[in-house]
């Protein structure tokens, strides 16, 4: 059976192809290490925004099947800088045979295919992030009031940390207040007549009011904040809505996270194509070589040619071999010869 890509290499060729092998494992260990920054950074944002996210949503997944690809590439790496170094010493050599095999089956196998989940990963699940952020502001919208239930408890002070570090306001944008009870209903005066009169005016019995929390306030406008009565324009005569970034944030919560969260999962995304185009050429490289020097013997420094190959032989062949029967080919059994007559028996002369 002829070998799948085979490739001469004399001793010259073999060198250059370990101390290129040597300079890619090095690169390999540098992008897998930047994959894992990358995958640990946006775990450590989901940490904190995963509460506006919809329990259905499974985004979350992304950098941690990023974070389990980038540390098997980099030990890919690391262990293949190592082998190709070693292959140019006579006397460090050898104790790397046995490790060869495993080292690019666990690269192939497991590195490569987590890097191309991963990578399925980042094209894929940032397109659900619009409706699971959408569900998920509504939601805390929906608890902010929440602050003696338990379980919500930190509904209030998860969003308004998110509006007041993102500058952003409501799910679209304040008026998504208006259709929330944002104010809880111990600190409401029973007696009061507003109070019960917008209760009554609501079907479901809610508070609302035209207003918003005070963590949607610019504390870089030149104004005091506005933050009640927004839509009535005897209220606040010198109030322009139409410049409302002048005192509230303009934008909603759902776009700046939306915006925020995809471009983390591009630049992973980005890392995740590096490492497995790098992982790939490692892998290569690291065959060629191994089977390179398998055929001297291990004697690396051999300077005789020797032919470096993917697989020893082709697929249709391996296959073949693989689902007959036993080694060797069935050798029909030889036929019976027929029986001879008898030998003809000779007259002999009767008895006097």
């Amino acid at each position: 059976m002829a070998p799948v890509l085979p490739l001469v290499l004399p001793l010259q060729a073999r060198i250059r192809l370990a101390q290129g092998l040597w300079l890619l494992s090095w690169l390999l260990a540098l992008a897998s290490g930047l994959t894992l920054v990358s995958s640990g950074h946006l775990l450590a944002q989901l940490r904190h925004l995963g509460t506006f996210l919809a329990p259905s949503c499974r985004f979350p997944a992304l950098p941690q099947a990023a974070l389990a690809a980038g540390a098997v590439a980099l030990g890919t790496g690391l262990g293949a800088a190592g082998a190709s170094r070693a292959s140019l010493d006579a006397a460090r050599f050898p104790p790397w045979r046995g490790v060869l095999g495993p080292l690019l089956a666990a690269g192939t196998a497991g590195g490569g295919g987590l890097l191309i989940l991963a990578l399925g990963l980042a094209l894929g699940l940032p397109m659900s992030l619009d409706q699971g952020l959408e569900e998920g502001l509504g939601i805390a919208l929906a608890h902010y009031k929440d602050t003696e239930v338990p379980g919500r408890c930190q509904a209030k002070r998860l969003m308004d940390e998110l509006q007041l570090k993102h500058h952003c306001c409501g799910r679209h944008g304040y008026k998504d207040w208006f259709g929330v009870q944002w104010v809880s209903s111990r600190y409401l005066d029973p007696n009061d007549q507003d109070v019960v009169d917008r209760i009554q005016s609501n079907v479901e019995g809610l508070y609302l009011t035209d207003g918003v929390p005070f963590s949607c306030c610019n504390p870089h406008s030149p104004r005091p904040c506005l933050q009640s009565r927004l839509s009535d324009p005897y209220a606040h005569p010198l109030f322009d809505p139409r410049q409302r970034n002048l005192n509230l944030w303009a934008q909603g919560c759902h776009e700046v996270l939306l915006g925020h969260l995809q471009d983390l999962s591009s630049t992973l995304g980005s890392m995740l194509a590096v490492t497995f185009l790098l992982q790939a050429l490692v892998l290569l490289g690291l065959r060629y070589l191994q089977t390179a020097l398998e055929g001297l013997g291990g004697v690396i420094d051999g300077e005789g040619e020797t032919q470096g190959y993917l697989l020893p032989g082709g697929l249709k062949d391996m296959l073949k071999t693989a689902w007959l029967p036993g080694g060797g080919t069935h050798k029909p059994a030889p036929e019976e010869a027929p029986p001879e007559d008898d030998p003809p028996k000779e007259d002999q002369p009767e008895e006097a």
